[in-house]
């Protein structure tokens, strides 16, 4: 897959495959579409035996601001319908196909860019939010702009608790990570780098040099040792208990979201979100509840 509408994908230095996220105008907003060209462009760097090491990088003033929550991508639900999970039906009724599309989409997808075997390095600018934290935490190193700056909303705006990929403990420590998930305080990127949340932080001109260097120096030893160093700290941190954490935190995710569907009607509770944002996000629920109340033809 070499056309992708949301993302560039070059060679910035032999042995080196570089993703770049390319929605500059929506912040680098995450939807179906480049959820799964994310998946395409990783599985092609993983199975290029030129490449050694993956750069996950970002166009325009910030990396991430997480999911897409607007309607702009709706009618591209149907790209769920081409899962590369076994969940199966994201259009089920009840919960099933909501727990089964957030599964796909934002939990299970973003564990196996994790798990890619592959070294792989962020460089990170601006704003990193709730599902844009998913895609930098997915990321073996993390190099930032001193612009960086790391937040997770979803509880203290949206009723949730939590992103789906739930690593705030494992990345922060337990009592920094209570903290900045009550409070949804933004996290800098020099409190970042304290925390060892991120490896370096950058003059923002610097960055995408700095995350070639550090690429290249990894690129330069041998491939197969840098596999299996990577996977032997991966699975020291899931005996840790990493994985089950994810599962049963997710878990409570899906709790938060019915509980909202029975007090608010709408899977997140707007109210607390500014207002030009909670109409746009308003207007995208109303839209995609109408889109699943229309009788399907056939």
């Amino acid at each position: 897959m070499s056309d992708y509408t949301q993302l560039l994908y070059d060679a910035p230095a032999p042995h080196v495959a570089r993703i770049t996220l390319n929605r500059p105008a929506r912040m680098n907003a995450q939807g179906p579409v480049m959820t799964y060209e994310l998946d395409a462009a990783f599985k092609r760097a993983c199975h290029d035996e030129a490449v050694h090491v993956i750069i996950l990088a970002a166009a325009g003033k910030h990396f991430c601001a997480g999911h897409d929550l607007s309607a702009d991508e709706a009618g591209s639900g149907a790209r769920v319908a081409e899962p590369v999970g076994l969940w199966g039906d994201a259009a089920a009724p009840g919960w099933e196909g909501a727990y089964t599309r957030e599964r796909e989409l934002y939990l299970d997808i973003t564990e196996r860019w994790r798990s890619a075997p592959k070294p792989t390095i962020a460089a990170v600018q601006g704003a990193v939010v709730a599902g844009g934290l998913m895609l930098a935490w997915a990321c073996d190193l993390i190099v930032c702009a001193e612009d960086a700056r790391f937040r997770d909303n979803t509880a203290a705006e949206l009723g949730i608790p939590g992103v789906e990929l739930f690593q705030h403990p494992f990345e922060l420590g337990a009592r920094r990570a209570k903290e900045w998930l009550l409070t949804g305080d933004w996290l800098s990127a020099a409190d970042a780098k304290a925390i060892g949340m991120v490896n370096h932080v950058v003059p923002k001109e610097d960055l995408a040099a700095a995350a070639l260097r550090l690429a290249e120096k990894i690129a330069a030893n041998d491939r197969f040792a840098m596999k299996l160093a990577k996977q032997a700290i991966n699975q020291a941190q899931d005996l840790m208990g990493r994985r089950p954490a994810l599962e049963a935190a997710f878990s409570l995710h899906q709790v938060a979201h019915l509980h909202s569907m029975l007090v608010n009607g709408a899977p997140i509770d707007t109210s607390r979100l500014p207002a030009s944002l909670r109409a746009q996000v308003e207007a995208a629920l109303a839209e995609q509840s109408a889109a699943r109340d229309t009788p399907k033809s056939g």
